[in-house]
């Protein structure tokens, strides 16, 4: 019945509404990281791919990357005003207490001596981003290197998470079986680095 009343609307609307809201949904997720935006992308892609309409994965990707881009400048402007704002601060330290200790200073240490490269990586590794961010934000980088690393970062995110989708869409012939394949997947991506670091807690934990 839901597949049957989404048929009925035409594409022309489906993208006037899609796009905007893919574009504000991205930003969001990059500046309150609970959002999956990867999942997001993923399933936008899926869609385009079952979509005739010209230029349609293109756009996905335009708009992905470049929320991407936007949200990461909004929340690194935010983390450099936390000196002069008690609110900005007290949310820097909330992102801080989300990355694990262990994390962040391995993202000191690459960042040293790495450099840009670091942050390019960071957004294609699960978990990556914040503790690289707060490593920029520690080590007091401008906000035009960020953005100059942070651009190259949002463009392979974009590119990989819409691969995954357009793999969902391949492989499934209704639209809707590709997302739950590609969200499913974007989700178990997610969760590797918080399962490894429970494996790596216990093995380390007492006998």
């Amino acid at each position: 019945m839901i597949r049957e009343l989404l048929g009925t609307v035409p594409p022309e609307t489906t993208q006037a509404v899609g796009y905007p809201t893919l574009f504000l949904l991205i930003v969001l997720g990059s500046l309150v990281p609970v959002v999956p935006t990867g999942a997001l992308v993923s399933s936008a892609a899926v869609v385009a791919f079952h979509r005739a309409a010209p230029l349609s994965l293109l756009l996905v990707f335009v708009v992905a990357a470049s929320a991407a881009f936007l949200g990461d400048l909004g929340l690194y402007w935010l983390g450099r005003r936390g000196a002069e704002s008690r609110n900005v601060a007290r949310r820097l330290a909330r992102l801080r207490h989300r990355a694990a200790p262990d994390r962040l200073e391995t993202a000191q240490r690459k960042l040293d001596a790495h450099g840009v490269t670091v942050l390019v990586l960071s957004r294609l590794v699960p978990a990556g981003r914040i503790p690289v961010m707060l490593a920029c934000l520690l080590a007091e980088k401008p906000m035009r290197w960020f953005a100059r690393g942070d651009a190259p970062a949002c463009l392979a995110w974009a590119a990989t998470y819409q691969l995954i989708g357009i793999l969902g869409g391949a492989l499934f012939g209704e639209p809707w079986q590709g997302v739950v394949a590609a969200v499913a997947l974007t989700l178990a991506i997610s969760a590797v680095p918080a399962g490894w670091r429970r494996l790596a807690a216990r093995r380390a934990g007492p006998d």
